[in-house]
């Protein structure tokens, strides 16, 4: 089970997208991240917790650790995902089941790219990553609290974050995304951990797709 989480600077996100202090159109609002983003597991008794530090008004550096690790890890976030991401605290989302990972879910307020980052607390694995996130931040991805979705363009992937449970469905086609423009081809979906239905556009035109899962 999921264990709770204390987010420090986390408000519930609104239900659309909203414009940037300039008035540009973005997904949210890109004003100056400030505050550091921490997620912390209070009812661990080692509290592991992952944070995000902001520097120059940029998400800039993912540190983790838990009481008696005895070190606090540090990398990049730009050197994590490959980019350079403008972060709203109403956009991101973080998970600390225990002190074996943390996961944090977050869309790029420049245009609405989905991201996740699974971090081990054991140095000898490896963290996993994807800039093809599913994420329910966005108001037409409908995920069950506690599930990480991705896809490859020609599969739907699902991981249930407390358990390493896995899921998927094929598409029947691999398409091309534009993952900064997801919207043009994949429309919505609604997953939960026994079902999975998605709104995309195959070469024949929209579709609507499902399939029953089991996570294992």
């Amino acid at each position: 089970m999921i264990l709770a989480i204390i987010i420090t600077g986390f408000i519930a996100f609104a239900s659309g997208g909203c414009k940037s202090s300039s008035g540009s159109a973005t997904f949210c609002d890109t004003a100056c991240l400030k505050d550091t983003l921490k997620f912390i597991n209070e009812k661990n008794p080692l509290r592991p917790y992952v944070y995000i530090s902001p520097k120059d008004c940029i998400a800039d550096t993912v540190t983790w650790s838990y009481d008696g690790m005895g070190i606090n890890r540090k990398m990049s976030l730009p050197d994590l995902i490959g980019d350079v991401v403008r972060l709203n605290p109403h956009y991101v989302r973080g998970m600390v089941t225990d002190t074996s990972y943390a996961w944090l879910l977050f869309n790029d307020c420049k245009n609405g790219r989905g991201y996740y980052l699974k971090i081990p607390f054991n140095k000898s694995k490896n963290i996993s990553r994807s800039a093809r996130a599913i994420n329910n931040l966005d108001p037409k991805f409908s995920v069950a609290e506690g599930l990480v979705v991705s896809t490859d363009q020609g599969n739907i992937f699902v991981e249930e974050m407390a358990t390493g449970k896995k899921a998927m469905m094929t598409l029947g086609e691999q398409l091309q995304f534009d993952f900064d423009a997801i919207h043009q081809t994949l429309d919505s979906v609604n997953i939960s951990p026994s079902r999975i239905w998605v709104k995309v556009k195959l070469n024949e035109g929209w579709k609507e797709l499902e399939k029953d899962i089991t996570l294992q």
